[in-house]
């Protein structure tokens, strides 16, 4: 009882710490200074996860900073709206490549994961508004019943830690059985927390492995994944629908793998294999791929490029001085990002968030080089045919030439992919 309280009292004279800091900082114009000269050239992107239409309802049986509410979006979109140009994903991109600087402060929108509920309660309201966005969509999920696979862990979590099948040292025995040792996942871990296990786990270990985990986690019974409408992605018929009206469709990979975890066989085939089956499904060119979780390295950046994509986003400030256009940063929001001390929508929060004044204090705990060997960057020339259109992809046999080990680097520690958000929402 008294560590509760204790934590409870520490979360509140934080939140008090920044309601004040932030509006100092938003009255004296100290937010929009520290904004010109974090970026002075990258436009705002915004990104959001899954739109519901009573925060407190979903929040209770998913993770709250994966959601935001239909009434909270429209809240912060507006306050956008005031002060920003909205513009298309398409142009945004196009600008930064010529070069040709903005003359007015622009911002665009996009949604990871492709969730059902964008179609229900996001794209309504920004047809209502016309407030162009873009849609990131994990492709072998489309148009299925199935669950993302941080999703199904972390209910899978939910279930383990409700029904005491996980003491407070049983983590560590349990994954030492599955023959993974992760002897930090205690220290990484608040014991009890699913949450804080999702995430260890999520960002260390490679797709294969955690589909271990989850089958091992199953024993206890089959989770009925058909039954969770409110975890579903898009059909087909609604991602073509959204793009007739003008949504911008992106790759978020096939089935939400963090690239730096994969060998590159499994990144190759994550990336070309979901820009082909949008483009073969759509009938379109797709040109921008965001990575999941935000987790990149120089391999994956280069892998990304191979698979003849040209625009990448992030979800850190850190840049590819090799390629700045395969990690375009942006910020990610979700209900409470900008919430002060007493749970009102702050403008002088959600002023300090869009211009980075935090960022100084959610540092990115990522390892952005990679060891060994990385596959080069396509040339310029090599990406675009004489009418100027992209040509397809760099062919699997060119990269293999230039990967001679099937995982040119080590897997990952338990940090790796993780960061610092505060309550600023997770990268998923």
């Amino acid at each position: 009882m008294g560590r509760r309280f204790h934590s409870e009292t520490n979360g509140m004279l934080q939140r008090l710490a920044k309601t004040g800091v932030a509006g100092l900082m938003h009255r004296t114009g100290a937010d929009r200074l520290i904004g010109a000269l974090n970026a002075p050239h990258v436009p705002l992107i915004v990104g959001y996860h899954s739109v519901v239409e009573d925060f407190a309802a979903g929040a209770a049986g998913y993770m709250p900073s994966m959601l935001i509410s239909r009434r909270m979006l429209e809240r912060q979109l507006d306050w956008l709206a005031r002060r920003y140009r909205f513009i298309s994903l398409d142009e945004l991109a196009t600008r930064l490549e010529s070069g040709i600087p903005f003359e007015e402060p622009v911002a665009a929108i996009t949604f990871d994961d492709g969730y059902r509920d964008f179609y229900d309660h996001a794209f309504p309201l920004l047809k209502r508004k016309g407030i162009p966005a873009a849609v990131f969509v994990v492709t072998d999920l489309l148009g299925t019943s199935r669950l993302l696979i941080y999703d199904k862990l972390y209910l899978l979590l939910v279930r383990a830690f409700s029904t005491r099948r996980f003491g407070s040292f049983d983590l560590f025995h349990f994954l030492l059985g599955l023959g993974i040792p992760l002897p930090d996942i205690e220290r990484m871990c608040q014991p009890g927390d699913p949450h804080a296990v999702m995430r260890a786990l999520y960002t260390a270990l490679p797709q294969a492995i955690l589909h271990c985990v989850v089958d091992a986690l199953e024993t206890d019974g089959k989770m009925e994944e058909s039954t969770l409408r409110e975890r579903h992605t898009l059909s087909w018929a609604m991602l073509s629908e959204i793009h007739r009206a003008g949504v911008v469709i992106g790759s978020h990979t096939k089935t939400h793998a963090l690239l730096p975890n994969e060998d590159w066989q499994d990144a190759w085939e994550q990336t070309l294999g979901s820009k082909q089956d949008l483009e073969r499904k759509l009938g379109i060119t797709i040109r921008h791929f965001a990575y999941p979780n935000g987790s990149f390295n120089t391999f994956s950046v280069r892998v990304v490029a191979n698979a003849g994509y040209r625009f990448a986003y992030t979800t850190c400030s850190h840049r590819d001085p090799d390629a700045p256009l395969l990690t375009i940063p942006r910020k990610l929001l979700w209900e409470r990002s900008c919430m002060d001390a007493f749970e009102r929508f702050s403008p002088s929060i959600m002023s300090c968030l869009v211009h980075g004044v935090f960022d100084f204090a959610a540092s990115c705990a990522q390892e952005h080089r990679s060891p060994g060997m990385v596959p080069p960057m396509p040339s310029k020339d090599s990406r675009k045919g004489r009418d100027g259109t992209p040509h397809e992809a760099t062919p699997r046999s060119t990269v293999s030439e230039n990967l001679h080990a099937k995982r040119p680097h080590p897997a990952p520690a338990l940090t790796h992919g993780m960061t610092e958000r505060d309550d600023h929402g997770i990268d998923l």
